[in-house]
């Protein structure tokens, strides 16, 4: 069993600090989006990944070669993103005839590993949801196997979502779908899509099941990852570095403080997650996410995202920062 990882997307929608870290590499609940998912990968028995990447892979492969060196890494670049299938097509050397574990590299669910693992037919991870016009689509025949699946459908005949978790046990008959549909240039929406591959592996006699997912943690938008990032706080719990400085703050849980902050007549909390080293004083944040070596003084933060190596000095309610900035907020 191979996990693939697709982390090649440039995050258009968390402008702008995607300019200067990748989506998945952005702090969640004292940890990354990806750290969680291999973290959950690797709970289930899996070892071996292979990471798709592309816009600021450098970082994607750094960050996994200090994080986990145990692991048995590959790497491979997709220099034009031609879409999801064309991402997992390109992993084909490596993977060989292996099964596979897709997951999206900004898919955080809650669901049962090793119920997925165990299934003796591919697997679909799904989750209900009010309007499917925006996500790819399973339908299911009355055996409740799949039937069909469809990439953003305009009249949608059911609302089973596909949250962008895959147990493909066919990894061959994956691949020549996507060959086949490469050569023959069948795109939806200018892209090669995953789901078109999968119709094709139903066409031809794959027996694909749906797994339905607990919670899925949106992590594409600002609004949704601050609320992601407050749920996932409460379901990590509560965690403070032991190497900090605290003085005269009051902290209300759950907050994740990384090591080697310095904070001081603060109030911190709830539902803030502050990378390592960060300066804070005269300060109140809370429901935030603030990156490391950020410096703030005399502000107040509500429901805001600050950047890495960020100096924001003065008042303001809610902000959102790239890395590598300097804000003075103070009346002139």
């Amino acid at each position: 069993m191979k996990a693939i990882i697709p982390v090649a997307g440039a995050g258009t929608k968390l402008r702008p600090h995607t300019y200067t870290q990748p989506k998945a590499l952005i702090p969640l609940a004292g940890k990354t989006i990806l750290s969680i998912i291999i973290d959950q990968l690797q709970d289930a028995g899996i070892h071996e990944f292979v990471f798709v990447v592309g816009y600021l892979g450098d970082k994607i492969q750094d960050f996994v070669k200090e994080k986990y060196p145990h692991l048995k890494s590959h790497f491979v670049h997709q220099n034009e993103r031609h879409g999801l299938g064309h991402a997992i097509f390109i992993t084909k050397d490596i993977v060989a005839n292996d099964e596979l574990f897709i997951v999206l590299g900004d898919s955080i669910c809650e669901y049962d590993v090793a119920a997925v693992l165990n299934s003796p037919h591919s697997v679909l991870c799904v989750k209900r949801v009010d309007d499917p016009r925006d996500f790819g689509v399973a339908e299911m025949n009355e055996e409740n196997k799949v039937s069909r699946v469809v990439e953003k459908p305009q009249i949608p005949k059911s609302n089973m979502a596909l949250v962008g978790i895959y147990k493909i046990k066919e990894s061959g008959l994956l691949f020549s779908c996507l060959e086949k549909n490469i050569n023959e240039q069948v795109m939806s929406r200018g892209e090669y899509n995953l789901t078109d591959a999968i119709e094709c592996m139903i066409k031809q006699g794959a027996i694909i099941e749906t797994q339905k997912v607990q919670n899925w943690f949106d992590c594409g938008k600002i609004d949704s990852l601050l609320q992601s990032n407050a749920t996932l706080l409460k379901k990590f719990g509560h965690t403070i570095a032991e190497d900090h400085q605290f003085e005269n703050t009051i902290i209300i849980p759950p907050v994740s403080i990384a090591a080697g902050c310095d904070i001081k007549n603060s109030i911190i909390g709830p539902n803030v997650a502050i990378g390592e080293k960060a300066s804070i004083n005269y300060s109140i944040i809370k429901d935030s996410i603030i990156g490391s070596y950020s410096d703030l003084l005399d502000i107040v933060l509500t429901h805001s995202l600050i950047g890495s190596d960020t100096d924001v000095k003065g008042e303001s309610r809610s902000l959102n920062i790239g890395d590598n900035t300097e804000i003075d907020l103070g009346k002139s």
